[in-house]
Formats: structure tokens, sequence, C-alpha cells
């Protein structure tokens, strides 16, 4: 779980210049795009649907926007918050967040 950490605020350093992430909605009135999609994935992770999730993140992902980055690196964040029973019985495991992470620096040209 330490790596999974260390893992989010490198890159939160790195490519956003922030010392922590956490991902935080729009007023109600004008939600982006971004904003709607970090809803529908804090859903899918509720429900265990965590491959799902993973997934929509991947075919949603804007490189080139800010935003997305810190919404990828809030929701590996979370995932990493979960307890082990939890992550097992949706079939997801630790090593998964930290291959999403590391699949999400490639993206970003940043080596691990």
């Amino acid at each position: 779980m330490r790596i999974i950490k260390d893992l989010v605020r490198a890159l939160a350093k790195i490519l956003l210049n922030k010392d922590t992430v956490a991902y935080e909605l729009s007023d109600e009135s004008n939600y982006t795009h971004t904003d709607h999609l970090h809803i529908k994935l804090l859903e899918l992770i509720k429900q265990g649907n965590i491959n799902e999730a993973e997934n929509l993140l991947f075919e949603e992902l804007d490189t080139k926007n800010k935003k997305y980055i810190e919404l990828a690196l809030d929701f590996y964040n979370r995932l990493s918050n979960l307890e082990d029973d939890f992550l097992e019985r949706s079939n997801f495991s630790r090593e998964e967040i930290e291959q999403g992470l590391k699949a999400i620096a490639k993206e970003m040209g940043v080596l691990l």
C-alpha cells in the first residue's frame, strides 16, 4: 500500500506540481465531463465494478488535460484506500492498482 501511495505522490508532483491529489467537483450547475466521469467512477467502485471503472478511465483519458490526470491519480489513490477483502471480492488487486498507475505514467511520458 505504501508503494502505491508513494507512486501517487510522485506522479502528482511530476505531472501536476502538487504534493497531494484529490479530485474536486465543480459547482453542480457547471459539471464538466471529468466531473461526470468522476461520479461514474465512484459509483462503479462502490458497486465493486473496479475493472469496469478502470476500463472507462482509460477510454476517457485525455493526457493533454490536467483534470483527467488529477482524476486518474485520485482514482488509484481511492482504490489504494480500499480494504483487501473488498478488492478481492471485486476481482482486483493492489498489484493491478500499481500497474494502472504505471500505465498512467507511461501515457504521460513518465518512465518509472
